[in-house]
């Protein structure tokens, strides 16, 4: 499963590991990715959304 949110669509960005002696390899940041009941049309429904779009608002939790 792709590690990607289901609000935004943001997904892990790409860079350089860069060690002491400027060795480049690559790396990945994720996203903070959390599992959240959410209130989708008439229900509740399983989401993996990220923490920005939980802390903005995005998501509203079923009652």
């Amino acid at each position: 499963m792709a590690r990607v949110c289901e609000i935004c669509g943001k997904g892990p960005q790409f860079g350089h590991r860069i060690s002491h002696a400027h060795n480049v390899t690559q790396r990945r940041w994720n996203v903070n990715l959390q599992q959240v009941r959410a209130q989708v049309g008439g229900g509740a429904k399983r989401l993996r959304v990220c923490t920005e779009c939980i802390r903005s608002g995005k998501v509203r939790k079923p009652a």
